[in-house]
């Protein structure tokens, strides 16, 4: 007798359990199929909007209608139309021709007059500098340019030769032709050589992604964009050859050394002067964000060339993961942060994606996304569901 009733018991209970979990169904499916309509992911059917002034004083704030523009052809071909016409830069003030070095102040001097051994000892016992700043023997280039020779330059009031010579602007052929034009008033024809032994006079600064930064010495040697590079070590494996940075005289000219090559003029044609810095610019400031469904969401880096096409940046994080994503829905969002937003579609599933992907150049701080299928998303939906279905379901059994 117990026995029957226990099983009328557990025969009732799975009865009203089965009708608890037909319900439950029932709104599951229901909400899921709602849910999906509603649920979390970048279909842009709609342009979206963003509002473009915060509402102050008062006043509702104004909403600008982003555009969803597809990639295609014509596209490309403005794109690139519009990124040659940036890229025009007035840096020619960088430009010029190498020319003889030129004697300035803090210089030392190495100047010989030949059979006049007693000249020797105005230049005092040769220096023995323990750092490069450190000036060697010889004659020292004053704050003014001059240098004090014995016999050379002015006679002061007692008749004592002066021997200031102004060298300061000139090549170290027109100081040795100065200094043979002055002693000659004193000596016969003599035979006098001078040179540059230290030179101290200018300087510029490397920083950034080079192997050896800090400040290199202006000498005979041109100071080319070149020189200094490559007296800095070269660039290092994070360095953005597209993205340099000359400071002079407080303004900034941009250098892009992969576009001077690709267009024929060499790194050497940029002068560089006194005081000038040079700054090459990291690729870990100008990385890509790979979003979405793709098989290891990352931040891109761009190459050495500083160029990244969305065709590689897809690539880096994996390539699209073909069991959730939705090819068709794939996005470039650009330049969100400067209040000019852009946004690019591209359809993946179409045979020339690739292609239009492989000549689509992404830029700093671009974010690219790729979202989920409908069928995934019904799924997770559905996962979260799944508990509380199984939750009603135990609480109806525990309850009978």
């Amino acid at each position: 007798m117990r026995l029957g009733k226990q099983q009328a018991f557990w025969a009732s209970a799975v009865r009203t359990a089965a009708g608890g979990v037909r319900a439950l169904g029932s709104i599951a499916v229901c909400g899921a199929l709602s849910a999906c309509m509603v649920s979390p992911g970048m279909r842009m059917v709609q342009p979206p909007t963003l509002p473009v002034s915060s509402g102050e004083d008062g006043k509702p704030a104004v909403e600008q209608q982003i555009p969803i523009t597809d990639i295609n052809l014509t596209s490309l071909r403005q794109m690139r139309e519009a990124a040659a016409q940036a890229k025009k830069t007035d840096s020619s003030a960088l430009f010029g021709e190498p020319g003889p070095y030129r004697i300035g102040p803090g210089d030392v001097l190495q100047i010989t007059v030949w059979d006049h051994p007693e000249l020797a000892a105005a230049v005092g016992p040769p220096g023995n500098p323990q750092r490069p700043s450190d000036a060697a023997g010889g004659f020292v280039v004053d704050h003014d340019g001059n240098v004090q020779l014995p016999y050379a330059g002015k006679v002061d009031i007692s008749g004592d030769a002066a021997g200031l010579v102004h060298v300061g602007g000139e090549t170290a052929d027109q100081a040795q032709r100065k200094i043979y034009r002055l002693l000659s008033e004193v000596f016969v024809k003599p035979q006098v050589t001078v040179r540059v032994t230290s030179f101290r006079a200018g300087q510029i600064y490397v920083d950034g992604e080079v192997r050896a930064p800090g400040a290199q010495t202006i000498n005979d040697i041109p100071m080319t964009l070149s020189e200094a590079l490559n007296r800095a070590g070269g660039f290092s494996p994070n360095a953005d050859q597209s993205r340099i940075v000359i400071v002079r005289d407080g303004t900034s000219y941009p250098v892009n050394v992969t576009q001077m090559i690709e267009s024929g003029q060499s790194p050497s044609r940029v002068m560089l002067k006194n005081g000038d810095m040079l700054r090459v610019m990291s690729r870990e400031d100008n990385g890509v964000y790979v979003m979405g469904e793709v098989g290891k969401p990352a931040t891109v880096m761009p190459m050495t060339d500083g160029k990244l096409t969305l065709a590689e940046a897809l690539s880096q994080a994996g390539s699209v993961n073909p069991g959730s994503a939705d090819a068709k829905e794939l996005y470039v969002i650009r330049d969100a942060a400067r209040g000019k937003p852009e946004i690019y579609h591209l359809n993946a599933t179409s045979p020339v994606s690739m292609l239009l992907a492989n000549q689509f150049n992404l830029q700093s701080k671009d974010v690219v996304y790729i979202d989920s299928s409908g069928l995934v998303r019904f799924s997770r939906v559905l996962n979260l569901l799944l508990p509380l279905v199984n939750a009603g379901l135990t609480t109806a059994i525990v309850t009978k």
